[in-house]
């Protein structure tokens, strides 16, 4: 029985060299809009991924004089600092980032319906 030599075949992952070209890419930074729905009619727009050298209290200040809205910063152990706004307001603050110079419009990932 030593003398057969068993040869168990190594496991396939379909995903190994799109894992590796991720790996190599420059990793790039997006700010994710996200629009979260409360009850009826009400929804709450999330901006979430904006670099930690901002002051977000700025932004939110501008964003609500700009949108006319309400909002507040808040703190997410996994996320970090979220942007929270009242309504669907996806599309506005997409334009208010990137007429402020905050991020180029290759960067904003929009999520929603």
């Amino acid at each position: 029985m030593s003398d057969l030599e068993v040869q168990i075949p190594s496991a396939f992952d379909p995903f190994a060299d799109a894992n590796a070209e991720d790996a190599g890419a420059v990793a790039k930074d997006y700010i994710h809009i996200r629009i979260q729905q409360r009850n009826g009619r009400k929804s709450l727009t999330t901006v979430q991924g904006l670099k930690k050298e901002f002051c977000y209290n700025k932004i939110l200040k501008d964003l609500k004089k700009e949108l006319c809205c309400n909002g507040t910063v808040v703190q997410d152990p996994e996320l970090g600092k979220v942007i929270q706004l009242q309504g669907d307001q996806r599309k506005n603050v997409c334009t208010f980032l990137v007429q402020a110079g905050i991020v180029k419009k290759d960067n904003i990932k929009i999520h929603g319906f």
